[in-house]
């Protein structure tokens, strides 16, 4: 599965997108592993209030499941102007 990471999501972990292999059922489940990978991510992931997620380019809630997903994407929150 592709992860992306957008804005300062991106700059902690220090790349825009990987390559995921995962046993993870939901969101949720992805996040754990990525911040069980290294502290970055831990960094990174530390408040979901303070992210937004996409499955497939559809914006989605953080359990929202997995299962045929080919890409998530995190991101922080976005306003208008």
């Amino acid at each position: 599965m592709n992860v992306l990471y957008f804005a300062w999501v991106r700059e902690r972990i220090g790349t825009p997108r990987e390559t995921v292999e995962t046993s993870a059922a939901t969101v949720n489940d992805l996040v754990a592993e990525l911040r069980a990978k290294e502290e970055r991510y831990a960094a990174a992931f530390a408040d979901t209030s303070a992210l937004r997620v996409a499955i497939d380019q559809e914006l989605c809630e953080f359990d929202a499941p997995l299962a045929g997903a080919k890409e998530v994407a995190f991101f922080p929150p976005m306003t208008g102007g």
